[in-house]
């Protein structure tokens, strides 16, 4: 077994601001043995004495590539199919007949989704599979997609690949699962090719000032990841998601993320649910 690598009080400082400049993610003192697990093979391998010199090493390297594989390793990146499933019940209920009376209106309406955050893709395609049967027929011939986005390149790796354990896709209505994944394993679901073309995953670090996008969204989910944020980041990544929403347009967080309202730029309508009304424009 390999030994555990030591971790000193500046090393770990020094990791928690590396983190935080460039990612917004807050790692309180409680993450320190979790930072030391995550990097020691990495520092090991590299053949580096210990924790500083790796740091060192990812601030030097010009290129991102270390630094890339330092925030794949501090980062989790779990989920599943139909996660918090209020949510996509709300959607299928509220936001999709919406949005079908828009493009009854306008038939070339662009219906664009994005999961901010998407970790392993489960929940990009769980976006994908809704859409799909709230469209029916329709779904052939809108203008419709799913952008999914995160920072770490091996979840976007997974995600691309579309291959999940049983125990991933275990909440789908089984009709969806039935319809849009392949039994490809004994213990293994893939994503149909045609489910995977409505999902573009590309990578993007939500602490960016600005996002190369150029339309907006009519329903944005970032669940689950501001939970790893302090309160002034949070506020400046909502104010930053909202510029990029269409009026009227849902925004979804995780349950544990309840948005101030004093400082919201978004409307409340339920637990975790948003809406871009437009006497709050701004």
């Amino acid at each position: 077994m390999d030994e555990i690598l030591g971790i000193t009080d500046a090393e770990f400082k020094d990791a928690a601001a590396l983190v935080y400049e460039r990612f917004g993610i807050h790692l309180t003192d409680q993450k320190r043995a979790l930072v030391a697990g995550r990097l020691a093979k990495r520092v090991r391998s590299l053949g580096l004495p210990n924790l500083g010199a790796y740091l060192a090493k990812v601030r030097a390297d010009d290129s991102g590539t270390e630094l890339s594989e330092f925030i794949n390793r501090i980062t989790t990146n779990h989920s599943f199919f139909y996660r918090e499933k209020d949510h996509f019940e709300f959607l299928t209920s509220t936001v999709m007949p919406a949005i079908k009376r828009r493009l009854k209106d306008d038939p070339a309406y662009p219906i664009r989704f994005w999961s901010a955050g998407c970790a392993a893709g489960e929940e990009a395609y769980t976006l994908a599979m809704l859409i799909r049967e709230s469209l029916g027929p329709l779904a052939e011939t809108a203008d419709w997609g799913v952008l999914a986005t995160d920072v770490s390149l091996s979840a976007l790796g997974q995600a691309r690949g579309g291959s999940y354990p049983s125990s991933r896709v275990a909440e789908l209505p089984p009709a969806w699962r039935g319809a849009y994944l392949e039994r490809t394993g004994e213990d293994e679901w893939t994503v149909t090719n045609e489910l995977r073309r409505s999902v573009l995953f590309k990578r993007l670090n939500l602490m960016n000032e600005q996002y190369p996008f150029k339309g907006q969204f009519d329903v944005v989910f970032c669940r689950n990841v501001m939970i790893y944020f302090d309160v002034p980041t949070r506020r400046t990544l909502v104010d930053r998601i909202y510029r990029y929403m269409k009026k009227d347009g849902w925004f979804f967080v995780g349950h544990s993320e309840a948005l101030p309202r004093d400082t919201c730029p978004f409307s409340y309508t339920m637990p975790a649910t948003y809406q871009k009304r437009a006497e709050s424009a701004r």
